[in-house]
């Protein structure tokens, strides 16, 4: 069993791997059952219907929100390893920093959009 105390206030990276593996199983429930359930081929009303239901809709935020966690924590691996100053000279981190922005605010519009979609 892994335990972790850090009085600092920093993150683990252990969360970080949980976050994205369990985000990765939410997501896969989440598309297998939508390809089970409509393997044959679909029409609105069965799509309307089945989306009509507070369990669907709450999954399929629930798959928005964790398709935004498991992005997030992978660009800002992405970022953090590639844009830098030691590989960009002294615009990396500028560079970073704005990446980083970009990629929150995105996602944020993502889950708002999402969950306009699905409850409104």
């Amino acid at each position: 069993m892994v335990t972790y105390t850090d009085t600092s206030g920093h993150r683990s990276g252990v969360v970080d791997w949980l976050v994205q593996r369990s985000t990765a199983v939410i997501l896969f429930a989440y598309f297998a059952f939508l390809a089970y359930v409509f393997a044959g081929g679909v029409t609105f009303a069965q799509w309307s219907s089945l989306f009509d239901q507070v369990w669907m809709k709450v999954f399929t935020s629930l798959a928005a929100v964790s398709l935004a966690a498991h992005a997030w924590i992978g660009m800002w691996g992405v970022f953090t390893d590639y844009l830098t100053e030691r590989l960009l000279g002294p615009k990396g981190n500028t560079m970073r920093g704005l990446m980083q922005a970009v990629t929150t605010l995105s996602l944020i519009i993502f889950v708002a959009w999402s969950v306009q979609i699905v409850w409104l």
